[in-house]
C-alpha cells in the first residue's frame, strides 16, 4: 500500500510539471505592433496617385502642341510634379514600414524559435522522467492497480496525462508553423522593400525630368515673348487681379475681429527673412529680367540659394488668408498682419498652412519650388503695407545682391 502512495505522488509530480508546461506555451507570440495590412494601405493610395497620374498624361498629350493654353499646360505640369512628389513620400513611407516590420518578424521569429526549444526541452524532460520510473506504458500503470479505486484513481491520472501529452504535441505544432509563416513573412518583405527601393529611383528620377519640363516652358514663353505677349499680359492681370483681393481680405479680416473686440491696427515692420537664403536674385521695381520671368515692374524680391525643399517661414504672425494655386504665383500663401498689412509667398512646390489658420512668426507655411510662372526654385516674397506693395529689402537689410 505504501509503495502505491509513492507511485501516485510521483504521477501528481509529473501532472504538475505538464501543467506548468501547458501554462508556459498559452503565450505563443505577441501581437505585431505593424502589420502588412498598414503597407497595404499605403499601396491602395499609391494606385490612386498612379491612376491621377495617367489622367494627367493624357491632359499633356492634348495640349502638347496648343501654344493658346501653355498657361493650362504648365498648371497641369505643376500637378504632375506635386503628383510624382506624393508618389517618391508614398514609396518612402512604404520602405519606412517594411524595414519596421522586418525588424519586428525578425524579434517575433527568434521569440518563436526560443519558445519552441524550451517546450520542446519540457517534454522531452518528461519523457526521460516517465522512463526513469519504468513507465512502459499507460496500460501497464493501469494493470499495476492492486484494487479497483486504485484502477479509477490510475485511469483518471492517465486522462489527464493524455490530454496533456496531445495539448503540448499542439503547442509544439502551433509555434513550428508560426515560425514557418514568419519566415515566409519576412523573406517577401525582404523582397517587398527591395522593390519599393527601385521604384523609389525610378520615381526620383522622373521627378527631375518633369521638373526640367515646367521650368523649359517658363523659358520658353519668356524667350518668345512676341509669340507669347498676350499670355504675359494676363498674367499681369492676374497678379493685379489677386492684389486687389488681398487688400480686400485683409481688410475684411481686420474689421471682424475688431467686432470680436481684438486689437485691427497693424503694426508695421517688424518682419523676419523668409527663408535661410539671404541671395536676392531679382530685386523690387523695374527690372531688364535677365533671366527672371514674369513683370518688369517685379512686385517684391526673388530670393534664390533654394532648392525643392526649403522650408518657408511667416516673416510676421498673423492670420492666413489666402493659400492656393495661380498661374502667376503658382502655390502661393498671403498671411494678413492687420489692416492692410500683407506679407505674399509664392512659387511654392507645397503649402503646408490653410486659409484662416492663425500662425506666428517662424512657423512653417510651405516648401520652395518653382511652380506658376518660374524659371527655377526661388522664393517670391512681397510686402504690403497701408495696401500698397513695398520693397521689402526696406526691412530685410542682411541680404546679398545677386542681379
Amino acid at each position: 500500500m505504501k509503495n502505491c502512495k509513492h507511485k501516485k505522488r510521483i504521477w501528481q509530480g509529473l501532472l504538475a510539471l505538464l501543467l506548468v508546461l501547458v501554462v508556459v506555451s498559452v503565450d505563443l507570440l505577441p501581437a505585431a505592433a505593424l502589420t502588412q495590412a498598414d503597407i497595404d494601405a499605403l499601396k491602395s493610395d499609391a494606385g490612386d496617385l498612379n491612376a491621377k497620374r495617367k489622367e494627367l498624361e493624357g491632359k499633356l498629350d492634348d495640349l502638347a502642341d496648343d501654344k493658346t493654353q501653355v498657361l493650362q499646360r504648365k498648371k497641369y505640369l505643376d500637378e504632375q510634379v506635386s503628383n510624382t512628389s506624393a508618389q517618391i513620400k508614398n514609396v518612402e513611407a512604404q520602405i519606412n514600414d517594411y524595414a519596421a516590420l522586418i525588424t519586428q518578424t525578425e524579434v517575433e521569429l527568434a521569440d518563436a524559435q526560443e519558445k519552441e526549444a524550451a517546450q520542446y526541452e519540457l517534454f522531452c524532460r518528461r519523457v526521460r522522467a516517465m522512463e526513469e520510473q519504468g513507465t512502459v506504458s499507460y496500460w501497464s500503470v493501469l494493470f499495476k492497480a492492486d484494487s479497483f479505486t486504485d484502477l479509477l484513481g490510475r485511469l483518471d491520472i492517465i486522462n489527464e496525462i493524455m490530454d496533456s501529452d496531445q495539448r503540448v504535441i499542439n503547442d509544439l505544432q502551433t509555434l513550428q508553423q508560426e515560425i514557418s509563416d514568419k519566415q515566409a513573412s519576412l523573406q517577401d518583405s525582404k523582397a517587398q522593400s527591395e522593390s519599393a527601393k527601385a521604384e523609389l529611383v525610378s520615381r526620383k528620377s522622373e521627378l527631375d525630368s518633369q521638373r526640367a519640363k515646367a521650368v523649359a516652358l517658363a523659358r520658353e514663353i519668356e524667350a518668345n515673348e512676341g509669340e507669347y505677349q498676350a499670355t504675359l499680359d494676363e498674367l499681369d492681370k492676374e497678379e493685379e487681379r489677386i492684389q486687389a483681393k488681398i487688400v480686400q481680405l485683409s481688410k475684411e479680416l481686420a474689421a471682424q475681429q475688431a467686432a470680436a473686440g481684438h486689437g485691427s491696427n497693424a503694426a508695421l515692420g517688424g518682419y523676419i527673412w523668409p527663408v535661410s537664403s539671404h541671395k536676392i536674385s531679382s530685386p523690387f521695381g523695374n527690372r531688364s529680367s535677365p533671366g527672371g520671368v514674369g513683370s518688369t515692374n517685379h512686385k517684391g524680391v526673388d530670393i534664390a540659394g533654394v532648392g525643392y525643399s526649403t522650408e518657408i517661414h511667416a516673416a510676421k504672425a498673423g492670420t492666413v488668408i489666402v493659400s492656393q494655386y495661380s498661374s502667376s504665383y503658382g502655390n502661393y500663401v498671403v498671411v494678413s498682419h492687420g489692416s492692410g498689412n500683407t506679407t505674399l509667398y509664392a512659387h511654392m512646390s507645397s503649402r503646408k498652412v490653410s486659409a484662416g489658420q492663425a500662425v506666428s512668426q517662424g512657423d512653417v507655411l510651405g516648401i520652395t519650388g518653382s511652380t506658376g510662372h518660374s524659371t527655377g526654385p526661388h522664393l517670391h516674397f512681397e510686402i504690403t503695407e497701408n495696401g500698397a506693395r513695398i520693397n521689402p529689402l526696406t526691412y530685410l537689410t542682411d541680404y546679398t545682391q545677386a542681379w
